[in-house]
């Protein structure tokens, strides 16, 4: 759907001699009501995730997994300070991660500050109680998320890129114009450009799901009522990694998100998604 503007916007052209800006429709109401309570439940899961993590900051590959194991990724902290440790790479993190000062000026030894945890104490029963109860509103919505794209065809009509645009010349045009900070304009800005179709297909398809099902995995219930879960994963221990890189990787993806949101303008990017209306930006 397109409109020229409200009636304001209109005077205001007509006045000062200008054309009236183009709005279209961008997102349809389930989008932006998804996409404002995943901003809440993702935000609760990953500070409680790290709670989670800091009851034990070592990640293995695997069905077993104990202190003397081997563990691929270590947080922790010496006598020399706090450390990162992937494989055999260390680096030191003293005053981030594995060792940091807290508000009363004491050290503490955990591989997350208070700061980024949800509690800020350290309570593992209680960020479980957290971290499960927005893991299912997590995932209840993006069932039915699922299910109206697929019933409006949101899915294959908006995100999935064409043949034309997985075209390796066309990718690396947008990459490029991406990297310039030229972003699209006037009707191109009307849909999602291949990056962003890749990116969003990424997420949808792949890291959310990986997530929701590792999760499942590591749930002793659902282990006996679908065993078949430690077989796709390669057990509970690999399922915890697998549920730590991509929740990564969706960390990365947000920081991403929002930096191209901040570059692309952005008052007229945040209020499409409050209001589904979307200034195209003049050519």
């Amino acid at each position: 759907m397109i409109e020229a503007g409200s009636r304001t916007e209109r005077a205001a052209a007509a006045t000062m001699g200008r054309e009236p800006p183009t709005i279209v429709y961008r997102h349809g109401w389930p989008t932006r009501v998804w996409h404002w309570i995943n901003v809440a439940t993702l935000l609760v899961m990953l500070m409680s995730g790290l709670t989670i993590f800091n009851a034990h900051p070592r990640l293995y590959w695997g069905a077993y997994g104990a202190n003397q194991d081997h563990a691929w990724l270590q947080i922790g902290a010496t006598e020399a300070g706090g450390f990162l440790r992937v494989g055999s790479l260390s680096v030191e993190t003293t005053g981030l991660l594995g060792r940091w000062t807290n508000a009363a000026g004491a050290e503490v030894n955990r591989a997350f500050p208070s700061w980024a945890t949800i509690p800020s104490g350290y309570n593992l029963a209680v960020a479980r109680h957290w971290h499960l109860f927005f893991a299912w509103i997590f995932a209840g919505g993006l069932a039915l998320y699922a299910l109206w794209s697929a019933a409006s065809r949101h899915l294959t009509r908006d995100l999935l890129p064409t043949r034309a645009e997985l075209a390796p010349a066309r990718i690396l045009h947008d990459i490029g114009q991406h990297a310039r900070l030229r972003f699209p304009k006037g009707d191109a800005a009307r849909r999602y450009n291949v990056l962003q179709k890749l990116a969003y297909c990424g997420v949808l398809l792949v890291l959310l799901p990986a997530i929701v099902l590792t999760g499942l995995t590591m749930s002793p219930a659902m282990n006996a009522a679908w065993p078949w879960l430690l077989d796709l994963f390669g057990g509970r221990q690999s399922a915890r990694s697998i549920h730590f890189i991509a929740a990564t990787l969706l960390v990365l993806f947000i920081l991403v998100h929002i930096a191209m949101v901040v570059l692309a303008g952005p008052i007229n990017e945040v209020r499409s998604m409050i209001t589904g209306r979307y200034r195209l930006p003049k050519e």
